[in-house]
C-alpha cells in the first residue's frame, strides 16, 4: 500500500464524528479505514466547546488509525451548511503558454480571477465551484486541461462561510494535530455520492437529517441552487423520548436505535420493552407503537419544516424529488412516513462501499469523492495525508531479544500485540 495514494476525510457532527480514510486507485475510491466517536463539543451544528471537540476528533482519528495502522496527519475538512452562502461568479483570462494549451496554472489563475469580488469582512472564501468552463467562447466544458485555445472563461459559484465558524472548527483541528489539506461543503460533497445526474439537471432535494440540525440542499440545472439548515434532528426525538418515558436522556438513545419505529402505522404492539425511571428504582414497560407514536409525532414535525423551506427557497415541485440520508434515516419506518408527509418520490441514499453502508456516512465518503475529483482539476496536492507506521513495528521486533532468560514471555506479548493489531 502506497500512502500517496491514502486520503481521510473529517466529517465533525452534532452526535458524532466520523474519520474515512480511503486510497485512490486507478482514478476510483476504496475505503480502508473508519473511526467515529461521540460528539461532545457540538450543538445545532455549531463548536460549543473547543476543548471536547478537539477530545472527540483525536477519538475518531485514534479509532482509525488503529484499524489500518497508520498515522493521520492531514484532513479535508467537511463544513455543514451553517452560515454558508452562495454567491455566482465569473473569471476570465487568457491562455499564457505558447502552444496555447491550457494547463492546471490557467485553471487556477481564472478561479484566482472569479474570486475578485467584494466579501464582507466577516465572510471568508472557503472554495469555488466551477459550473462550466468557456473556451474560446465554446461552452458546457468540465475539464478544459490540454485543450488548445485563447480565451479561457469559467462560470460557476462561490461559497462563503462566517469567519468566526470557520476558524473555530480549523483551530479544533489543528490542535487535534492535524493539518488541513482542503476544506469541502458537505451538501455538495453528500450530493456527490447520493445523487445520480439526472437527478442533479431535473431538480432533486437532498435532506442531510443529523442529531443535532437537518441539511436542506436544492440541486438543479447540475449544479447546488442552495442551502439551508433546520435546528431540528435526532437528539430531538431522543429528548421526547427521555421526557415522555421519563428516563435518561442516555437510556432514551439506546430505546431509540434498538426499538424505534418513526411509521406508526407499521410498528409492531406486541414488541415491548422495560424503560428505567429517572429518579427511582422501579421500571415501566412500554412497546414499540407507543415509542413510535413519540417518535412520528416530532419526525413529522421535521419534515413539516423541510418542506416549508424548500418552498421558501422558491421551490415548488421537484422533478427529481427528495432524496434523505443522515443518521436518523436508518430508522425503519423513515421512508413510509416521508413517503406520507412529501406524497412525492423519495428514497434513502447509502454509499455503495464496504465498511460504510450506512447513512451517516454519505457525507464522509462525500468528502473524499469531492476533495479528489476537485484537486484533480485545479492541480491542489493532497497527498500524503498518513504516514505508515510498519517500518516501526519491524524496528521493535529486532530488539527483542535483549536478554537470554525470558525470549519466550517477549514472544508472548509480540503475538498479543500482533493478534491485538489485527482484531482490535
Amino acid at each position: 500500500m502506497n500512502n500517496n495514494d491514502i486520503l481521510v476525510s473529517l466529517d465533525i457532527g452534532t452526535s458524532k464524528i466520523k474519520v474515512i480514510i480511503g486510497e485512490v486507485m486507478n482514478d476510483s475510491l476504496n475505503i480502508i479505514g473508519v473511526g467515529t466517536a461521540a460528539s461532545n463539543g457540538m450543538k445545532k451544528g455549531a463548536i460549543v466547546d473547543i476543548d471536547q471537540t478537539v477530545q472527540s476528533i483525536r477519538s475518531a482519528v485514534e479509532q482509525a488509525e488503529r484499524m489500518v495502522g497508520m498515522q493521520i496527519n492531514r484532513v479535508v475538512v467537511g463544513i455543514n451548511g451553517n452560515h454558508i452562502q452562495l454567491q455566482p461568479c465569473h473569471g476570465v483570462v487568457a491562455v499564457q503558454s505558447e502552444n496555447r494549451e491550457i494547463d492546471e496554472e490557467d485553471i487556477n489563475r481564472v478561479l484566482d480571477a472569479a474570486q475578485v469580488m467584494s466579501i464582507p469582512p466577516e465572510r471568508e472564501i472557503i472554495d469555488v465551484i466551477p459550473q462550466q468552463f468557456i473556451v474560446d467562447g465554446l461552452d458546457e466544458i468540465t475539464d478544459p486541461r490540454g485543450m488548445i485555445g485563447v480565451r479561457l472563461e469559467m462560470e460557476g459559484t462561490i461559497i462563503t462561510c462566517s469567519k468566526t465558524v470557520l476558524h473555530n472548527i480549523l483551530k479544533c483541528v489543528e490542535r487535534a494535530n492535524l493539518e488541513v489539506l482542503d476544506i469541502c461543503l458537505q451538501p455538495l460533497a453528500a450530493g456527490s455520492v447520493a445523487l445520480s445526474k439526472d437527478e442533479k439537471n431535473l431538480g432533486v432535494a437532498l435532506i442531510d437529517i443529523g442529531g443535532g440540525c437537518t441539511t436542506i440542499s436544492v440541486f438543479e440545472q447540475g449544479t447546488l441552487q442552495g442551502t439551508s439548515v433546520v435546528p431540528l434532528g435526532g437528539d430531538n426525538i431522543t429528548k421526547d423520548l427521555s421526557i415522555g418515558m421519563r428516563t435518561s436522556t442516555e437510556e432514551a438513545e439506546d430505546i431509540k436505535r434498538n426499538y424505534g419505529h418513526a411509521f406508526f402505522d407499521e410498528a409492531q404492539e406486541d414488541e415491548s420493552f422495560e424503560v428505567s425511571i429517572i429518579g427511582s428504582d422501579r421500571k415501566q414497560s412500554f412497546n414499540q407503537l407507543q415509542l413510535s407514536d413519540m417518535i412520528e409525532a416530532r419526525l413529522e414535525e421535521i419534515y413539516a419544516f423541510i418542506e416549508q423551506e424548500i418552498r421558501r427557497m422558491g421551490y415548488r415541485e421537484l422533478p427529481g424529488g427528495m432524496v434523505l440520508t443522515g443518521g436518523v434515516v436508518s430508522m425503519p419506518g423513515c421512508l413510509d412516513l416521508a413517503q406520507d408527509v412529501f406524497q412525492s418520490n423519495v428514497r434513502i441514499a447509502i454509499p455503495d462501499y464496504i465498511g460504510v453502508r450506512e447513512p451517516q456516512f454519505t457525507s464522509g465518503v462525500g468528502i473524499l469523492q469531492f476533495a479528489y475529483h476537485n484537486a484533480k482539476i485545479q492541480g491542489k496536492e493532497l497527498f500524503p495525508a498518513v504516514t505508515i507506521e510498519e517500518p516501526e513495528a519491524k524496528v521493535k521486533k529486532q530488539k527483542k531479544p535483549t536478554t537470554q532468560k525470558e525470549p519466550k514471555k517477549e514472544k508472548e506479548s509480540g503475538l498479543s500485540n500482533l493478534i491485538k493489531y489485527f482484531f482490535d
